[in-house]
């Protein structure tokens, strides 16, 4: 969901999981035999009416995760001011049975957001300000321009329902931002990895950041100094840079914003640019997605240079942090946001948040500290921990 539009699937009909460097190739196989078996009656033709799946995956190719494309049972949709119901199910090929009405849920009272308290992951903040210190050296070094360091917080979530107030939290908090639940991955992105609509291709890249200010003239200030900062402009022309070298191949035209702009978002500030094409190669989202994850704004640069450096210096695996969430329909087109401001729930109740920094040549390891603390906000806020201290602007 964004801006109050978007798609909600309840239960599930189908289920593809995959894993490995070739996951995103063999779930993007297996969902185009689906498709192309499937029956639709779409009436509505709308970004996410008739068949879909929704997606999570995993972030490296050698990663415990499962990467997953799940269809519902029902699908809600809103956009454009037109609402609507989808109603997937199986069928054995035979004869198709008469469809059944569709049952709705009841509405649930609202809750609470539920209590988490996180304490420190493997990568705890002294490991963490280390690693960033031993990777300014490496670049300092040449063996690479930048490195996106995470680290992550732990918890455990005891209420059975609380997702769904986090969630709703979320979405009230972060209204511009993408909201997702997909197998217990949960969060609110503002990064837009890829969308695809009917031959159109864009995308949103992030890369840089800053706190808000305390008020609106150390706000505008901040917005300021984050659009001159010489060390983030360099790493956003990175991350820039690697989008368009993997978008590029598949457009037949590909346009970006000209400069850099501050994107606003309730706890700091961003630099953004945006892409915009047509696709030139028939690629599906999944096609897209393949390609360009991960870009340099959760890797690094040059790519696989920079993953090497993320697995020996993170020391714990990412999951679906920093992975591609999102849908794909019948025809291929879909949104996938940048699985950010994020957390992995388990069935057992633990919750994993995860945030990172993209670590350049004069970057400061206290400072790439604090703004890891800035990005666990909007999830710690969600599970009803107290947010960090906001650093002094």
């Amino acid at each position: 969901m964004r801006r109050g539009e978007g798609i909600i699937g309840l239960g599930e009909v189908l289920r593809i999981e995959t894993c490995g460097a070739d996951r995103v190739a063999d779930a993007a196989r297996e969902w185009q035999r689906v498709a192309a078996s499937a029956d639709v009656d779409d009436r509505v033709g709308l970004p996410g009416s008739g068949l879909v799946a929704f997606g999570a995956i995993a972030f490296a190719d050698e990663s415990a995760a499962t990467s997953v494309l799940v269809v519902p049972e029902i699908v809600l949709g809103r956009r454009d001011g037109r609402a609507w119901v989808t109603r997937i199910e199986l069928v054995d090929g035979a004869s198709a049975p008469p469809p059944a009405p569709v049952e709705l849920p009841a509405p649930a009272p609202k809750r609470d957001v539920p209590r988490v308290r996180f304490a420190p992951g493997s990568m705890p903040p002294e490991a963490y300000t280390g690693a960033v210190g031993e990777a300014v050296r490496r670049i300092d070094d040449g063996r690479f321009e930048k490195v996106v360091l995470a680290r992550e917080i732990v918890g455990t979530l005891h209420e059975d329902a609380g997702l769904r107030a986090a969630l709703a939290k979320l979405a009230d908090d972060y209204p511009d931002t993408w909201v997702f639940a997909v197998d217990g991955l949960i969060g609110a992105s503002p990064e837009t990895l890829v969308r695809v609509d009917h031959g159109t291709v864009s995308a949103r890249v992030l890369a840089g950041t800053a706190s808000r200010g305390r008020d609106a003239a150390s706000d505008r200030a901040q917005a300021a100094r984050l659009a001159a900062s010489h060390k983030d402009l360099a790493e956003h022309a990175l991350a820039v840079e690697s989008a368009v070298a993997t978008l590029a191949p598949h457009t037949a035209r590909l346009d970006a914003s000209p400069e850099p702009f501050t994107l606003q978002l309730p706890n700091l500030w961003h630099l953004a640019t945006d892409l915009k094409g047509t696709l030139g190669d028939g690629s599906s989202s999944l096609d897209l997605v393949r390609a360009v994850h991960p870009t340099a704004a959760v890797a690094g640069t040059p790519r696989n240079v920079a993953l090497a450096a993320i697995a020996e210096l993170e020391g714990f695996d990412r999951g679906r942090y920093a992975g591609p969430v999102g849908w794909v329909d019948a025809d291929g087109d879909g949104e996938w946001a940048i699985a950010l401001r994020c957390a992995q729930v388990s069935t057992d109740g633990t919750v994993r948040a995860y945030a990172g920094c993209g670590i350049v040549h004069d970057s400061v390891p206290a400072d790439e500290l604090a703004e890891t603390d800035m990005k666990f906000r909007p999830i710690v806020e969600a599970f009803g921990a107290p947010p960090p201290s906001p650093p002094v602007p």
